[in-house]
């Protein structure tokens, strides 16, 4: 377990939310409750990571994200957390190797909105993600179908897992991944940003 991080149990099914949350909003809320119910997963933590290698731009401060995304996210099986500042870690494949070498035995499922399948094979050893722990992506508006012909679902179409058996994913050996349809929210951070709601 790592000093000053959340605690879980051996078998625990974890789901791992990453991101800037530059500023978290409902959205990440929504797809965070709809995770819970649907991959069944005893808890979910937030990985409000310190900069998101992929954006030119730095967010704002670590801090004020924690707070931002505290004061929404109001849910007594989600933490959110800095892990990757606590762990040095800047990289999603590096973060994972590193949580499961402090957790051992905890079954973690990574989270994403299906806006980031569809780019992720442009993120750092994406294939190695996928055969490190079960994928859960959750629709976001306007983004399922490029997610559903992206490179990485091409690349790994074999071990998708029908929504039907969502459920079981965090017990699947990986690689196993899982795209959740349904009610959508149509929000996002750089949108936010845009209006002026937050600034940096």
């Amino acid at each position: 377990m790592l000093p000053g991080g959340p605690a879980a149990t051996p078998g625990q099914r974890i789901g791992l939310l990453g991101g800037s949350f530059d500023p978290p909003h409902a959205g990440h809320v929504h797809i965070t409750r709809r995770a819970l119910t649907a991959f069944g997963l005893d808890a979910v933590w937030w990985l409000v990571t310190p900069g998101n290698p992929l954006k030119p731009d730095a967010p704002a401060d670590l801090e004020r994200r924690m707070a931002a995304a505290r004061a929404l996210m109001r849910h007594p099986r989600v933490r959110i957390t800095d892990l990757e500042r606590r762990l040095g870690t800047r990289y999603t494949a590096a973060t994972l190797a590193a949580l499961r070498l402090r957790y051992p035995g905890v079954r973690f499922v990574w989270l994403m909105g299906s806006d980031n399948l569809a780019s992720f094979h442009r993120w750092d050893r994406w294939e190695e993600i996928f055969a490190t722990v079960p994928v859960g992506v959750l629709a976001r508006p306007g983004q399922q179908l490029h997610a559903g012909l992206s490179p990485a679902a091409r690349r790994f179409a074999r071990w998708r897992v029908p929504q039907a058996g969502a459920r079981s994913l965090a017990l699947q050996q990986p690689p196993a991944w899982c795209l959740l349809s349904g009610r959508m929210l149509d929000l996002s951070s750089s949108g936010l940003r845009a209006l002026g709601i937050w600034r940096r």
